[in-house]
């Protein structure tokens, strides 16, 4: 047992150090990733010693439940990639050229448009996604109107990592406790809505308040129209994601399984445009873009940090883990520790950790201390930047602008809007579960 806590808390601090110092590596021409790399000879080394046995490890990756890891890779990739050909085709850009259109020269009103920008997408797509496409225009735009960056860059970071808990997918963290917990679509949403409703609302409020001054001055930039680039790809691009919707709320009573309704909503989506593109003899730029931008390093880093958490099932570890968290106030064990630990060893190896954690407790609290975890998981991506991966992305896009923000500014606004927002959205939680 004790050989397997230390190779996994090894594994959990080396991916913290190479995220903090040392994030990429080069051979050759190639630049790759060191979080992954780390996790996964961490995961190497468990199997060879026999702490993760192989078998365990490949009946969980083959049985039919909800639990496999990699219909759950197939779930979150087939969304994503959804999302990603919306953006290809468009649709974020021009949203957030509306918005930025509708302020004209307040502030204010730019603040709150961007902020509910952010919230929707994020509800409807990914909030990854949204924080990759939203956080180069922001800071383009804000050099153009010659504003502060940094209240639109928080305000959208913090959005993303909160209105994220609308809907069942729109986090990999969500997908990966509400489907291990069988939590099916509707059911998430009747209990998530209020506290993601009531949660936004608070941090809306608090960001308001701290960055209030630095939006009093007026704004001009020159008006440009703009217009969506392929009306027809988009127009099939945001009809499919509907139809994804609404197969995903009544996926429950038609017996098939959320992964396969994605999968075949991004198959089909992948599909038509090939096929369009080919019939009006355009490239495949947008295609061929769109798979590029998937984040395939999160395969070995889920399947790495998948069998960490075997290991520590098998020897018992997840189970000490468990009567340490196990009392009568689950909700706010369970959230305020996934909160904390999402930022020491990143959310999703706490996702999967907690999936087992969780495990041993039965009835209500069973689904309370998953709901919490799954807020946690969320809302700890914005106390530091090692929270989730969407940080790390998040952080890299701004210092590429030429933008200051520091890990200690991080955690300065971080802490501010944290720590209130999870406790509104714990309090929600324990009354409307």
């Amino acid at each position: 047992m004790i050989l397997t806590l230390v190779i996994c808390l090894l594994t959990f601090v080396l991916v913290t150090l190479s995220v903090l110092f040392f994030p990429k590596i080069r051979i050759g021409k190639i630049s790759l990733s060191t979080y992954w790399i780390v996790s996964l000879l961490g995961a190497i080394l468990l199997i060879a010693h026999g702490y993760a046995p192989f078998k365990d490890v490949w009946n969980q990756l083959t049985t039919n439940s909800s639990i496999n890891p990699l219909k759950i890779l197939v779930l979150f990739f087939s969304m994503t990639i959804i999302s990603i050909l919306l953006d290809e085709f468009g649709l974020f850009k021009y949203l957030a050229h509306l918005a930025t259109k509708r302020a004209k020269s307040n502030q204010y009103a730019l603040f709150f448009a961007l902020y509910a920008l952010t919230s929707v997408l994020t509800v409807f797509t990914s909030n990854d996604i949204v924080i990759l496409t939203l956080t180069p225009f922001i800071c383009f735009f804000c050099k153009r109107a010659n504003i502060k960056a940094m209240p639109y860059l928080i305000a959208e970071f913090f959005a993303a990592n909160t209105w994220s808990l609308m809907f069942l997918i729109g986090n990999p963290t969500n997908i990966y406790l509400a489907t291990a917990a069988n939590i099916n679509f509707i059911e998430y949403f009747k209990v998530m809505a209020v506290p993601t409703l009531v949660a936004g609302l608070v941090q809306l409020g608090i960001l308001f308040l701290l960055f209030r001054k630095a939006l009093k001055e007026p704004f001009h930039v020159e008006d440009e129209e703009m217009e969506v680039p392929n009306k027809v790809l988009l127009s099939v691009g945001v009809s499919t994601l509907f139809v994804c919707l609404i197969f995903l709320i009544i996926v429950h009573y038609i017996n098939l399984e959320m992964y396969m309704i994605s999968l075949a909503c991004a198959l089909f989506l992948s599909l038509f445009t090939l096929v369009y593109l080919c019939a009006t003899k355009n490239t495949l730029k947008i295609l061929k873009d769109s798979y590029k931008r998937l984040p395939y390093e999160l395969i070995p880093f889920f399947l790495s940090m998948f069998v960490v958490v075997v290991s520590l099932n098998h020897q018992g570890i997840t189970g000490e883990i468990s009567k340490l968290l196990c009392d009568s106030h689950v909700i706010y064990t369970y959230g305020y520790s996934s909160f904390l630990l999402c930022n020491l060893i990143n959310n999703i190896p706490m996702s999967i950790l907690y999936s087992g954690v969780s495990s041993s407790l039965s009835g209500s609290m069973f689904y309370q201390a998953t709901y919490a975890s799954i807020i946690g998981s969320n809302i700890g991506a914005f106390l530091t930047p090692i929270g989730a991966l969407a940080g790390i992305m998040f952080t890299s896009l701004v210092n590429k602008q030429n933008i200051r923000f520091s890990f200690l500014d991080f955690i300065k606004y971080g802490s501010i809007v944290s720590i209130p927002t999870i406790t509104v959205a714990l309090l929600m939680l324990q009354l409307f579960i």
